[in-house]
């Protein structure tokens, strides 16, 4: 169970080193008398210690940006680079966190810092911070520092990170063109409709003359915006609050939603390449970091970003846990596809199961990377394609009165 993280507070100070050198600055604790035994066991004789004012009205100060998945990233990287070198693991937070351009993260890591100092290991100080370090995480740094081998395990910790945020970012570029362009579509197109097309209904309306049915299509369209704006708009916000509320909160409207997104043509086969190499290479983290099979099924399970997928490694750590081989009893699922399970095979019958899964990785993060760039080649021109005849359509639709006025005189 996580710990309940405690709240850091900032504290100024005034003091001399052990060689009698005037110093002052500012320290992370949970309290003033916590703060004064931390400056005494890094030498400091304290002459004054004091919290920090809060800014007047909150206005001063550095703004706190949110903790991202990217500051973790980016940071195991830093840490584990300063380990491999040499550093001391408190030496190597101090340095980061003071030179975070993050306070949050800043502060954070400092928190980190003092815990570990203090007596913590680090992984029972990670888990203070559960937002921010998973089980996942956590449970490599802990196999690091039962073996001894921190800077190594915070190395492949590091790369993990940083190919699982690389993997995320190609998705998210996958679907950012198509719902910018849509959203952009959808406001040119109500600007015509509730501005521009009363200004043509006006004209027609000296016509006399029935309108084209097409023509007369889009001035109704655009009477019941006008009327009904709110209600339409009103709608469509309660249909996306609801559609969110219920994803957040029913397993089975997420697990019918993920079953959906990999039928979907394109977008599809995109999510299916991501979850197995998302699985592919946290199960590879995991071994290369010494943690059993059952216990690194556990975490990938999390991890795959995929109900279909999260539920197929649950059978197979179930069947595992039973005595079945891995590939097989991948195969039993039937999510995966026969070249990862034969890769797997090879991987186990010669003892390197760690090294097939990151060439398996490898192999599906390059595939979604290729599916991305070519999704977004596609979608350009068919978007493009898709307004032009609606928009170009509403435009013909509003000139054909007066185009049938010219035939007649």
């Amino acid at each position: 169970m996580a710990v309940k993280q405690k709240q850091q507070n900032t504290f100024v100070w005034e003091g001399s080193d052990r060689n009698g050198n005037r110093k002052k600055g500012e320290i992370q604790a949970q309290s003033l008398a916590l703060a004064k035994a931390q400056l005494r066991r890094e030498g400091i004789n304290i002459l004054k210690v004091k919290a920090k004012p809060k800014p007047l009205f909150g206005i001063g100060g550095a703004r706190k940006k949110p903790i991202t998945p990217l500051d973790i990233a980016i940071f195991s990287r830093q840490l584990a680079t300063m380990m491999k070198a040499g550093v001391p693991l408190v030496q190597s937070f101090e340095i980061v966190g003071n030179g975070h351009d993050n306070p949050a993260m800043s502060e954070m890591i400092l928190a980190i810092k003092a815990d570990v100092e203090s007596g913590s290991s680090l992984t029972e100080s990670l888990h203070k911070f559960p937002l921010y370090f998973d089980d996942l995480y956590c449970n490599l740094v802990q196999a690091g520092e039962h073996a001894g081998i921190l800077d190594a395990i915070l190395d492949k910790v590091a790369t993990y990170k940083e190919k699982t945020e690389a993997l995320k970012s190609k998705i998210k570029k996958a679907l950012f063109y198509p719902t910018a362009v849509i959203i952009v579509a959808i406001i040119v197109i109500t600007i015509l409709l509730i501005f521009v097309i009363p200004v043509f209904d006006d004209m027609f309306k000296n016509f006399g003359a029935a309108l084209p049915a097409p023509t007369q299509f889009v001035v109704n369209m655009s009477k019941f915006l006008q009327e009904w704006w709110w209600l339409v708009f009103g709608s469509l916000g309660l249909t996306v609050f609801i559609f969110s509320y219920f994803k957040k909160r029913s397993r089975k409207m997420r697990q019918l939603l993920d079953r959906l997104m990999l039928k979907v043509a394109i977008i599809g086969p995109i999510l299916e390449k991501a979850a197995i190499a998302r699985f592919a290479r946290t199960l590879q983290t995991m071994f290369a970091a010494g943690t059993p099979l059952v216990e690194s099924l556990s975490s990938v399970s999390g991890a795959v970003g995929n109900i279909v997928f999260s539920q197929a490694v649950d059978q197979i750590q179930l069947e595992v846990s039973t005595g079945t081989q891995l590939n097989r009893a991948m195969n039993n699922t039937g999510v995966f596809p026969n070249m990862v399970i034969q890769m797997t095979a090879i991987g186990e019958e010669s003892g390197a199961i760690d090294t097939m899964l990151g060439k398996v990785a490898d192999f599906y993060e390059a595939e979604v990377d290729n599916l991305v760039d070519a999704l977004t080649s596609l979608l350009e021109p068919m978007i493009m394609a898709i307004l032009g005849v609606i928009i170009g359509g509403i435009v013909i639709s509003m000139y054909l009165p007066i185009f049938q006025m010219g035939n007649v005189v």
